[in-house]
């Protein structure tokens, strides 16, 4: 059994559906914070296996010592439970801390009650570069001070990860660092769905293309890059996911030399935010309604990948092309809109 926290979210989602699709008996849990159980039966739609659900804060030590006293046969976990908005996470640092540090704490503290080998896959973030230096971003480019709590927690986390795998022989680690996932799945069963206000660019464009958001505010024009806004790395949802199966797979089969890994998830191409809305404009025939506004606090002007340590480590790329990610994202808008 894979135990996948956060697992109703929006890359747990897809990478659930990925697991079920490679024959693994999966276990969510989830608090559906910034979910809804409507995404489960989304995945089921999708794929019709059982699937083991169980709704917890991971903050809660006691309730999370009993799901793993419970599910005995728990082999992996795949932590994706975290808060995740870096203009959010500015505004509000404890909240962050609080949340992301002390989850992934208790996680581990139960893989190191388990006696048996437990790998361990964490959802990492680009953010732990800073502002990097030299494009594209791999794995050995120093990491910066953090530019916002959220990514700080991503930072802190690997720290804690790293140590621990080296002092638990039964706990070998592969940590990605996503670039910037969009799109949704294939089917359109599931897709990102924020409850709150979107803060990621993509669902923001598809919702001001929707006509639910009023305009698009557009967070910088004077950075250095070609057209002033900054440049990011998008990568299909669906090729982040597939990721996490083969990595998953990899550590299953101790073929790892390392207790502790590291890999991009990119593309290796950057986008500007003004050239996303000139590609949705293009896809949608729609004309976006934009302005320009200040910077926002905790962003970098430029984050793209070089992915070839995982091609050639993991036997991954991505495939599908930005195109069909930003297209895939505005038909989910549109079905969630019943349009």
């Amino acid at each position: 059994m894979i135990l996948v926290t956060g697992g109703l979210g929006y890359i747990g989602s897809h990478t659930v559906v990925e697991l079920l699709e490679n024959d693994f008996e999966v276990l969510i849990i989830d608090d559906l914070s910034n979910s809804s159980m409507s995404v489960l039966d989304g995945i089921n739609s999708i794929i019709n296996k059982n699937i083991f659900f169980e709704q917890i804060d991971l903050c809660n030590a006691k309730d999370l010592s009993f799901i793993f006293q419970k599910y005995t046969n728990i082999r992996a976990v795949i932590h994706f439970a975290a808060h995740k908005s870096v203009g959010e996470s500015v505004s509000k640092p404890i909240d962050y801390y609080k949340n992301n540090i002390s989850s992934i704490l208790n996680v581990i503290d139960e893989i190191n009650k388990k006696s048996e080998f437990c790998p361990f896959i964490f959802s990492s973030s680009c953010t732990v570069y800073g502002k990097a230096n030299r494009f594209p971003i791999t794995e050995d480019e120093p990491i910066k001070p953090a530019e916002s709590p959220y990514a700080n927690t991503k930072k802190i986390a690997e720290e804690i990860l790293y140590d621990v795998s080296l002092t638990n022989k039964n706990l070998s680690v592969i940590s990605l660092r996503y670039f910037n996932p969009i799109g949704a799945h294939s089917s359109l069963k599931i897709g990102e769905l924020p409850l709150n206000k979107p803060q990621n660019l993509i669902p923001i464009v598809t919702k001001t293309g929707i006509g639910s958001n009023d305009k698009l505010i557009v967070n910088g024009s004077d950075y250095n890059t070609s057209d002033g806004s900054c440049i990011r790395d998008y990568i299909h949802i669906t090729d982040l996911a597939k990721a996490h199966v083969i990595s998953l797979k990899k550590l299953l089969s101790k073929d790892s030399l390392k207790s502790f890994e590291v890999y991009n998830l990119g593309t290796g191409k950057g986008t500007s935010v003004l050239e996303i809305i000139k590609l949705f404009e293009s896809i949608s025939g729609l004309k976006l309604n934009y302005e320009i506004g200040p910077r926002r606090n905790g962003d970098v002007p430029i984050s793209y990948a070089n992915p070839a340590k995982a091609e050639r480590e993991l036997g991954w790329k991505a495939n599908l092309s930005l195109k069909e990610g930003l297209s895939s994202a505005w038909n989910w808008e549109k079905k969630i809109n019943n349009l």
